[in-house]
C-alpha cells in the first residue's frame, strides 16, 4: 500500500478560515491580526484581559532519541485532536521549527502523517517571520557591539573576550569559526568570530521565556556581550541596544496561531534547541493555550533528559507553571536500537533487544514520577511491524512502576488514534494530584545543581570538571549568577555525555567543558561533549528533494 508523504496529507485537508480557528480557541477577533487566510498573530492584551480560569497543562515528552524516531510532535498534536474528539476544549502550543533541520537532516516540527499541524508549508519555512526578526535582533547587537570597538571603545571592550556571536537560521560549519574585520582600519577591527544558529541564540531563549514587552526588555539589557580588560561585564544595556532591539521583536513576540488538520487551534512560537538552549516554545504561548483552553498541550524537544527536565527546571521555576499530567512517548523500534539491534533489523520482533533497550524509558519515567513527581503515562507510538508479545512486555515492565502504558495510531488514524491516550491524560489530570518538586533548589552552587541533575536525571555518577570550566563557575559566582538554574548542554542521543552508550547506562560520570552565562534568560550553560551551536548540513541534505511547480505548489518537504 502506497503511503501519502506527510507534504501530500497537509496539501489534501481543507483548512478552515483562521477566524473560525480563533472562534474555537475563544480569542476574540479584536485581539486577531490575520497574516492571510491561515495564520495569524494573537495581540498581548488578551492575557490581561481574559478573565477565563487557566486550563490543565500536559507536558509531551519521550526516550532519548534514536534514528528510528520516536514521533512527539505527533502525538502531542494526535493528543490534542483525541482530546477535542472526546468532547475536551483543548489548545496545542509547540514550537516553530528552524530552516536547518528543515533543509538538513530531521525534518520538519510540524508533525506527521494524520497528526499534523498546517499550513505544514508556511510553518516550515518562513512562517510569519519570527526568526528573522531574532536573526535581524541578534546581529544588530553585534553590529552595534563592533561599532563600538570602531568608535573609540569607550568601555574598554577586550576584543579577545567578546562572547556575542553573530547568527543566521541555517546549518552553515563554514561560520562556525571565522576572522573578520580584515581590510584596514575603515573596516573594523580584526579578530575572530562566529556564527550560531538563530535557535542557539540566546535572543531565542529570552524571547522563549518573556511574559511581556516589559520583560523582554528587561532581558534584553541584561545580555552579556562580553568583557572588558579588568573582567567586568559588558551588556546590551551598556550599548545603548535594547530599544532598538525590541523594536524589531515586538510583533515577533506575539503568538502565533494556527489549526491541526482537525481544527484543533494551535499555537506555534518560539522554536530553542533543546540540546543547547532550554527547548520550549515560549512561555507566552503556552500561557495563551492555558488561558484559551481547559486543556493545553504542549511539548519540549529530545528525550525528557533534556527537554522535559529544562521545561520543568528552568521554564516552570520561571514561568510559575505546574504541569498536571506528564505523556512519555517511545516506539517499540527505538527501545530495540536502545537494545543494540540494528536499524535494518528493526521489523522483527526481539523480545530479548527489547529488555536490554527497555530501562531507558523506565528511567526516563521514574524520572518524571519520583525526581519531579508528577502523574505520568507512557504513550507507545504503534507501527505495523510491533508485535503484540512486544506492546505486552513494554505494558507489563511500566505497570511495575504504577504507570498506565496506551497505544497511540495518531500517525495513522490522527485524533482518533489519541483518544485512548486522551482518556488516561484526563484521568490523570482529574485523579492524580502530582506533588511538583524541582531536581535542584535555587540555593544551591552551580556545581550542586550540575551534579543533581547528572546523578537524579541522568542517572550518573558524578561530574568531572575541567579547570578551564572551574573558574568560568568561579567567575560567575562571584558575578552574582550563582542562583541561576543551569541549562545543560549534551547530546540527545545518551543519558550520559557519550552518544555511543544507549539504553540506561550506569557508572559514568559527565565531564563539563565550558560554562558560560545566558543573563538575559537567566539560566547558566554548561557544555559538556562535543556539542555544536552552529551544525552543518549532511552529504545528501533534505534541501536537494525541495522543488515548486508552476502553481507555487511545494513538493519533497517530507
Amino acid at each position: 500500500m502506497a503511503y501519502l508523504t506527510d507534504i501530500e496529507i497537509a496539501q489534501q485537508c481543507e483548512m478552515k478560515h483562521i477566524k473560525e480557528i480563533a472562534k474555537t480557541a475563544h480569542v476574540d477577533e479584536k485581539y486577531l491580526e490575520q497574516y492571510g487566510n491561515y495564520k495569524a498573530k494573537i495581540d498581548l492584551s488578551l492575557l490581561k484581559e481574559s478573565k477565563k480560569e487557566n486550563g490543565k497543562l500536559i507536558l509531551v515528552t519521550a526516550i532519548t532519541p534514536t534514528p528510528a524516531g520516536e514521533g512527539k510532535t505527533t502525538t502531542t498534536i494526535g493528543l490534542a485532536d483525541g482530546l477535542k474528539r472526546i468532547g475536551k476544549d483543548v489548545v496545542v502550543a509547540l514550537r516553530e521549527p528552524s530552516l536547518g533541520p528543515v533543509f538538513g537532516v530531521k525534518g520538519g516540527a510540524a508533525g506527521g502523517g494524520y497528526a499534523q499541524v498546517v499550513p505544514m508549508e508556511d510553518i516550515n519555512l518562513h512562517f510569519t517571520g519570527d526568526f528573522h526578526a531574532i536573526g535581524a535582533a541578534n546581529n544588530l547587537l553585534a553590529a552595534m557591539l563592533d561599532n563600538h570597538i570602531q568608535q573609540g571603545n569607550a568601555l574598554g571592550i577586550d576584543v579577545r573576550k567578546i562572547t556575542w556571536k553573530r547568527c543566521v537560521d541555517m546549518n552553515d560549519r563554514q561560520l562556525r569559526f571565522i576572522t573578520d574585520g580584515l581590510g584596514g582600519k575603515a573596516n573594523g577591527t580584526p579578530r575572530e568570530d562566529g556564527f550560531d544558529i538563530t535557535v542557539a541564540s540566546e535572543i531565542m531563549a529570552v524571547f522563549c521565556l518573556a511574559n511581556s514587552i516589559t520583560d523582554l526588555k528587561e532581558r534584553l539589557s541584561r545580555i552579556i556581550v562580553g568583557y572588558t580588560y579588568d573582567d567586568k561585564p559588558v551588556t546590551a544595556g551598556d550599548l545603548n541596544a535594547v530599544g532598538a532591539m525590541t523594536a524589531l521583536l515586538k510583533d515577533a513576540l506575539k503568538p502565533n496561531l494556527v489549526q491541526t488538520l482537525e481544527g484543533t487551534p494551535a499555537f506555534v512560537h518560539g522554536g530553542p534547541f533543546a540540546n543547547i538552549a532550554h527547548g520550549c516554545n515560549s512561555v507566552i504561548a503556552t500561557k495563551m493555550a492555558m488561558k484559551m483552553g481547559d486543556y493545553a498541550v504542549t511539548e519540549a524537544g529530545f528525550g525528557a533528559d533534556l527537554g522535559a527536565e529544562k521545561f520543568l527546571d528552568i521554564k516552570c521555576r520561571m514561568a510559575g507553571l505546574t504541569p498536571d499530567a506528564v505523556v512519555v512517548v517511545a516506539t517499540v523500534r527505538a527501545l530495540k536500537m536502545h537494545g543494540g539491534l540494528d536499524k535494518k533489523e528493526l521489523g522483527t520482533e526481539d523480545l530479548n533487544a527489547l529488555e536490554k533497550g527497555i530501562p531507558n524509558l523506565l528511567r526516563h519515567v521514574s524520572n518524571i514520577k519520583n525526581v519531579y513527581k508528577l502523574p505520568c503515562v507512557v504513550a507507545v507510538n504503534r507501527f505495523p511491524t510491533d508485535t503484540d508479545a512486544e506492546i505486552d512486555f513494554i505494558i507489563k515492565k511500566c505497570r511495575e512502576l504504577g504507570v498506565n502504558t496506551v497505544l497511540s495510531t495518531v500517525w495513522a488514524e490522527g485524533g482518533k488514534g489519541g483518544e485512548e491516550l486522551a482518556r488516561e491524560v484526563v484521568r490523570l489530570c482529574e485523579e492524580e494530584k502530582g506533588d511538583f518538586t524541582f531536581s535542584y533548589s535555587d540555593d544551591m552552587t552551580l556545581t550542586e545543581k550540575i551534579e543533581a541533575v547528572v546523578k537524579k536525571v541522568y542517572g550518573g555518577d558524578g561530574i568531572n570538571i575541567m579547570p578551564n570550566a572551574k573558574k568560568q563557575i568561579a567567575q560567575l559566582e562571584a558575578l552574582g549568577f550563582g542562583k541561576c538554574p543551569v541549562c545543560i548542554a549534551k547530546t540527545q542521543y545518551s543519558f550520559s555525555d557519550d552518544p555511543t552508550k544507549l539504553g540506561a547506562p550506569e557508572n559514568f560520570t559527565v565531564t563539563v567543558k565550558n560554562v558560560k552565562v545566558s543573563a538575559g534568560a537567566g539560566f547558566v550553560v554548561v557544555l559538556t561533549g562535543d556539542i555544536m551551536t552552529m551544525p552543518g548540513l549532511p552529504k545528501v541534505p533534505a534541501a536537494e528533494k525541495i522543488d515548486v511547480d508552476e502553481n507555487g505548489r511545494i513538493s519533497g518537504l517530507f
